[in-house]
């Protein structure tokens, strides 16, 4: 995966956590802390102490062994998903978070300096900072507080499966990877679970959700995002659940079955 992403310059990851309506007994926070959540986390891709060098594991001076990992970022890498963010900000509420250790991590001390820099090319939107701890205290306190997010590769890895908590499950959570031109790669945020493979119990949702940000982001394509998106909303409001957002009451359905309850919902 981190190989694709290089390679395909899929720097701009964005990652959605809404909560549906017929969800929110499914999160494990109070209705009245989750009801209506719809954030979008925008997480940096290509860089950071992912791809940073020198990293590896080696025998120092003392003959011990010792792991390296570099967190790194170029003024240039900031910029772009800073871009990214801010019109991203400018389409919803206008107000965006970027997320940091500016005090600890001289990497994200120039994060949040381009961050401020580029502002100023986009005056309506009030642009935040929090530091990474905090953000992840916050998600789980007063998740509803943010509407964008915007940070760097691990932090962003680290935050998002966090809020796929406040939706009821990781399954619901779709994600993009785009390049500078809107082209990428749509997935599930979870990746792969070999564990249930081939038991027909998995979540597609996430999946079927990301098909919907591939029509909305590659094809600018919002009718046929809103149907998909539709399609979903209908299939958990007539009560089918996959094993991972299922709640006394419902319809527990294999992955198959409800994969052909949003079909039967497109119409």
């Amino acid at each position: 995966m981190l190989r694709i992403r290089k390679e395909l310059n899929l720097f701009a990851n964005l990652r959605p956590a809404i909560l549906y309506p017929e969800l929110v007994g499914a999160s494990s926070l109070k209705a009245e802390i989750v009801s209506n959540l719809d954030i979008m986390i925008v997480r940096e891709l290509t860089g950071d102490i992912y791809f940073g060098q020198p990293r590896g594991i080696h025998v120092n001076e003392k003959g011990e062994r010792e792991g390296i990992n570099t967190m790194r970022y170029s003024e240039s890498e900031i910029k772009r998903i800073a871009h990214v963010a801010f019109k991203i900000a400018m389409k919803r509420s206008k107000k965006l978070c970027s997320v940091d250790k500016a005090n600890v991590l001289e990497a994200t001390e120039l994060w949040r300096q381009i961050m401020i820099d580029i502002s100023k090319e986009y005056p309506e939107v009030e642009l935040a900072h929090m530091y990474v701890d905090n953000a992840a205290m916050q998600l789980i306190k007063n998740p509803k507080q943010f509407d964008v997010l915007v940070t760097g590769n691990i932090f962003g890895d680290i935050l998002s499966d966090e809020a796929s908590m406040l939706t009821g499950s990781i399954g619901m959570l779709p994600s993009a990877s785009l390049d500078s031109n809107n082209k990428g790669m749509y997935e599930p945020s979870h990746g792969s679970a070999p564990d249930i493979a081939g038991k027909n119990i998995a979540n597609p949702l996430a999946t079927i959700l990301s098909l919907a940000m591939m029509f909305r982001y590659t094809f600018n394509d919002e009718k046929n995002a809103n149907k998909i998106e539709s399609a979903v909303k209908k299939a958990l409001s007539r009560g089918f659940r996959t094993a991972d957002i299922y709640s006394a009451g419902d319809k527990k359905v294999s992955c198959s079955e409800m994969g052909e309850a949003v079909i039967a919902s497109l119409n």
